[in-house]
């Protein structure tokens, strides 16, 4: 790209949408980078995804990410997908090539490469706890099963969602579904991922303590500024570790990166910046 050249665009989509911190993670990854973009937030209701996503494409966008509540809509409307957005059935990134409309999902691999590289917990041959099987899960299952966990059990308000989030990866061995009544029966588990909404109007989630041991590691893949309720209610129960979704925000978002311009920026001092 030439230096006077106009910046490329791009944009996240959602709704709502303008607590997404995706233009500043963006913006500070193009700086360091050397690239040359913007970075936009689109509120668009599920009615008007579709006409969002085309009209940003035709007026010159580049691609865009996609969140809540917009990712299984976003798989069933591009024209070819990853396989992670394949196995998964959601897209959280697309990208605009001469009309074609190209989809991946970065959600599990921004989840992975936190807990792994960033805060160095261990998956393989460790029994793994999914809170949710909805949205948020649909993108981390098929990343978390290739980490060979000893167990990864999907636990949800309706057993019949997590079993078919199950049979999407053709229920491989090792792999279970539980009410969150059925919990408080289960063992304690190394890791425990919260990929529910439970507790963000302020309400304590509803998981027995039990499944927390003195050596678990709790993860909330939301994040605030404070404890969320999951991770209050993590150190309440004896967790060796609480942790929320600031590291998985930003790598995602730096796979995102990644596809669209072929260089990966450093996430760790984005990451200090936006935390701070």
């Amino acid at each position: 790209m030439a230096k006077n050249d106009p910046p490329d665009r791009y944009a996240v989509i959602g709704h709502p949408v303008d607590h997404s911190r995706s233009p500043l993670i963006h913006t500070l990854f193009a700086r360091q980078t050397h690239q040359n973009l913007t970075y936009e937030l689109i509120d668009a209701e599920p009615k008007d995804f579709e006409t969002a996503v085309r009209g940003f494409a035709a007026a010159g966008g580049k691609g865009v990410n996609v969140t809540v509540p917009h990712k299984e809509a976003a798989f069933a409307l591009v024209d070819d997908v990853g396989e992670p957005a394949k196995a998964a059935g959601a897209v959280n990134t697309i990208t605009f090539r001469a009309g074609h409309l190209r989809g991946d999902n970065t959600d599990g691999i921004g989840l992975i490469r936190d807990l792994t590289v960033n805060e160095h917990v261990t998956l393989a041959d460790r029994r793994v706890l999914v809170l949710g099987a909805g949205g948020a899960a649909r993108g981390i299952v098929g990343p978390l099963l290739a980490a060979k966990p000893a167990e990864l059990v999907i636990a949800n308000r309706t057993k019949t969602r997590a079993d078919d989030l199950v049979a999407q990866f053709h229920s491989p061995a090792g792999v279970g579904t539980a009410t969150f009544e059925e919990l408080a029966s289960l063992a304690p588990f190394d890791v425990l991922l919260n990929a529910t909404s439970a507790g963000l109007k302020g309400e304590a989630p509803p998981f027995p303590g039990s499944l927390v041991g003195p050596g678990s590691v709790c993860y909330d893949l939301v994040y605030s500024l404070k404890d969320t309720p999951f991770v209050a209610w993590a150190r309440e129960n004896g967790a060796a570790r609480a942790l929320q979704g600031w590291g998985m925000l930003v790598e995602q978002a730096a796979e995102a990166f990644f596809i669209w311009r072929g260089v990966r920026p450093d996430t760790r001092p984005i990451l200090r910046q936006l935390v701070r």
